[in-house]
């Protein structure tokens, strides 16, 4: 398994793995497959560029089986969000998301940054493990699912070394 940044210019290949991802786990992202599909090149262009953070795909024999991201929100006081993970569910359970998840902390370290942050979803047990056993904490912060204000999103924080 490979794990690689992606380049500016590889905006088709993070658009085809989100709407993979938004197509198998809508409840995980507070995005719609329906809200992407309607962007154009120039969304998905900007996207891509540098100061919108990374994007990191896992890949075996040259498909991509999962993706994640990561970003410096204006809110969170500097603190990088690891976003938008997703593994093929066929891909599941064979360490990607981990792997996925490392490289994106490694983006962090390289850019100076000691806080990461991400959101799980309630009721998604599985990425809170894996998260716990990759050293992020549970907070107390929680906010409404932006597609299912039913759902509650819960904070998870690691402080990197």
């Amino acid at each position: 398994m490979e794990i690689r940044r992606l380049t500016t210019e590889e905006w088709e290949t993070f658009r085809d793995v989100r709407f993979a991802a938004l197509a198998d786990a809508p409840y995980a992202f507070s995005s719609s497959l329906a809200r992407e599909q309607a962007y154009d090149e120039a969304q998905w262009r900007a996207r891509m560029r540098p100061e919108r953070g990374v994007k990191v795909v896992a890949v075996v024999e040259g498909e991509v089986v999962g993706v994640a991201g990561g970003w410096v929100p204006e809110d969170r006081g500097g603190a990088v969000e690891v976003y938008s993970m997703w593994v093929d569910p066929a891909m599941r359970g064979t360490g990607a998301a981990a792997l996925l998840c490392e490289e994106v902390l490694e983006w962090a370290a390289e850019q100076g940054h000691r806080r990461i942050e991400l959101w799980v979803v309630d009721g998604n047990d599985r990425a809170a493990r894996l998260y716990r056993r990759l050293g992020f904490e549970a907070t107390d912060e929680s906010q409404p699912h932006t597609n299912d204000p039913s759902l509650r999103e819960r904070l998870m924080v690691r402080t990197l070394g």
